[in-house]
């Protein structure tokens, strides 16, 4: 066991683990964060993605004592009780179904439209084919996307008082 300093939306964080330990691990057991969630525990689904420094990681297979920048969860998206863009186009463009696959979805859209905030449809799929969805809404995942890239979706919608 070994502290490891983390920084997690935004907030430092230390946690007594074993270096060895997924960053998922870390994030759900350790953080208590519900957002990525435990899939196949391969990489191969993209359900435990997390952004950091930019780039949608799979949290499932990286070591916690590899983590290296800023990590971003999808608790990390919304600020002052606002949803960001993205989540609001997904109600908009009623993208969740069962919910399995949106962490991975939303965290692996973010980082597209962080580095490309125009993406053709071809980039879109591009980016997203690494993400499986049950539930096969890949089609309204997409419209969500251009819905988030074009600024259209409603206003955010504020936090429960």
């Amino acid at each position: 066991m070994s502290i490891v300093k983390l920084e997690v939306n935004g907030k430092t964080h230390e946690v007594d683990v074993d270096p060895s330990t997924p960053l998922l691990y870390v994030l759900r057991n350790d953080l208590d964060l519900r957002g990525p969630h435990f899939g196949c525990g391969l990489g191969q689904c993209g359900v435990c993605s997390v952004i950091i420094d930019g780039n949608s990681v799979r949290s499932c297979l990286l070591p916690v004592s590899a983590v290296k920048g800023a990590i971003t969860t999808l608790e990390g998206l919304s600020k002052d009780g606002k949803l960001h863009p993205l989540q609001q186009a997904w109600i908009d463009e009623q993208a969740p179904q069962c919910g399995y696959c949106q962490n991975g979805q939303i965290m692996t859209a973010k980082a597209l439209l962080d580095r490309n905030p125009n993406p053709t449809d071809a980039e879109i799929r591009t980016a997203m084919e690494g993400i499986l969805c049950r539930c096969m809404t890949y089609y309204r995942i997409q419209a969500a996307i251009k819905r988030a890239a074009r600024g259209t979706a409603t206003a955010s919608v504020e936090a429960a008082q």
